[in-house]
């Protein structure tokens, strides 16, 4: 099952959510995202979101794409899957939101994602009409849209969509990362449903900034193969995995809610601290404001994400608002040392899906399955406290074998 059975008193359940996937190639083999497995396909996303990561809510981000929307149309056609009267479309207990990645970039800034979502596939096929001048190629991923950032936004709300901007922090095409020190310099603040952290920060980090206080985070995986789904996760409260509940949760409205974030520990990030490009050197110093590799004294830096973070706070320590989720460091299976594939497998087996082996399963159960070591990991992992060292410049951070 992909979410609880228990449902709290207003009969709220418990959903999990990853809310950026991308396709890599249409049921007819056309690239849309040209770095995606050819096995991410909509109804190979679904398959894997429903039956083996046991997750409840999946954003799929290449929607626009004519490509995929005829796969769409193919899926709702065979009856494998439907269309849902509150937004979103249904497979096997999981449901499919119908998003897009499109790149701004404003005079004079850097280039940044934003993520917009619309209930149903008529309304994306309308927003795909209205993106096909404005863009290069409509049928890729995370294109340029040639148009104001504002009118953009603009656009998705008159829709009934919603904007979430991506990978807020990250060095390459992010708000933060790449375009400006503030959101607001960029984009109306009151057209955002929510943010997303990326891969290399966490609520903390996010904590420095004061413009993102009232904002629900998320956390999202941004996976580019089957097997990164899930690498990071929300954990929803809903009545049901529809558009219509998912919109309530970020407005945190009649008691849906983001009730956590699941992520990597940022160390574990690809971003998360400069990185020299001439040395190959990750720079994870306590003093961080270096406009040259002290190992090498190149001026290759590629910032990380906490130094560009640091660079431009208006917070000297964190604020967290009390409406935020707590976020929950943990390493996902594939980075715990010594789960190979035949080991998961087993797992999968005799538990059901990766959401069941992290959260559910008893230590005990999961040492007679695969053995007291890999059981300690694996609990560990649920709570972060495996040992870490850092990732940059794209690499990502490794767990340290005990």
């Amino acid at each position: 099952m992909n979410q609880s059975s228990e449902g709290t008193p207003d009969q709220l359940t418990t959903i999990y959510a990853d809310l950026h996937i991308h396709i890599g190639r249409t049921g007819k083999g056309e690239p849309v995202k040209i770095s995606g497995s050819r096995n991410l396909t909509f109804a190979g996303i679904a398959k894997e979101a429903a039956q083996r990561k046991g997750i409840g809510l999946v954003g799929i981000i290449d929607c626009h794409s004519p490509g995929v929307q005829e796969d769409i149309e193919w899926c709702l056609e065979r009856g494998e899957m439907q269309e849902l009267k509150d937004g979103g479309i249904a497979y096997q207990g999981t449901t499919i939101l119908l998003g897009s990645e499109l790149e701004i970039r404003e005079p004079g800034m850097g280039p940044a994602h934003l993520l917009a979502f619309f209930p149903h596939l008529e309304i994306i096929r309308g927003f795909t009409d209205w993106l096909k001048p404005r863009m290069k190629n409509v049928g890729l991923s995370s294109q340029r849209v040639y148009a104001p950032a504002r009118t953009l936004q603009e656009e998705v709300y008159a829709r009934g969509g919603m904007i979430i901007p991506a990978h807020i922090f990250t060095p390459h095409r992010s708000i933060y990362g790449s375009c400006a020190p503030r959101m607001s310099d960029v984009l109306d603040l009151s057209l955002i449903s929510a943010v997303e952290l990326g891969l290399s920060a966490d609520t903390d980090m996010a904590g420095l900034i004061s413009e993102l206080d009232p904002y629900t985070i998320l956390t999202n995986s941004d996976a580019h193969s089957l097997g990164k789904i899930g690498r990071e996760y929300n954990e929803l409260r809903l009545k049901e995995a529809s558009y219509l509940e998912f919109t309530k949760a970020l407005r945190r409205e009649e008691g849906r809610l983001v009730a956590g974030n699941y992520g990597l520990n940022p160390r574990l990030g690809k971003y998360h601290r400069t990185y020299c490009s001439n040395c190959n050197y990750i720079i994870d110093e306590a003093k961080v404001a270096v406009e040259r590799c002290p190992y090498c004294g190149s001026p290759k830096l590629v910032r990380g994400v906490l130094d560009r973070i640091r660079s431009i706070a208006d917070r000297k320590e964190p604020i967290v608002p009390a409406h935020r989720p707590p976020y929950h460091y943990q390493v996902p299976l594939e980075f715990i040392p010594g789960l190979g594939p035949a080991k998961l497998e087993l797992l999968l087996e005799k538990f059901g899906t990766e959401m069941n082996i992290l959260h559910h399963v008893p230590e005990a159960q999961l040492a007679e399955a695969a053995g007291s070591e890999l059981a300690e990991r694996i609990v560990l992992a649920r709570t972060g406290r495996l040992e870490l060292s850092a990732g940059g410049g794209g690499i990502y951070g490794k767990v340290k074998k005990s």
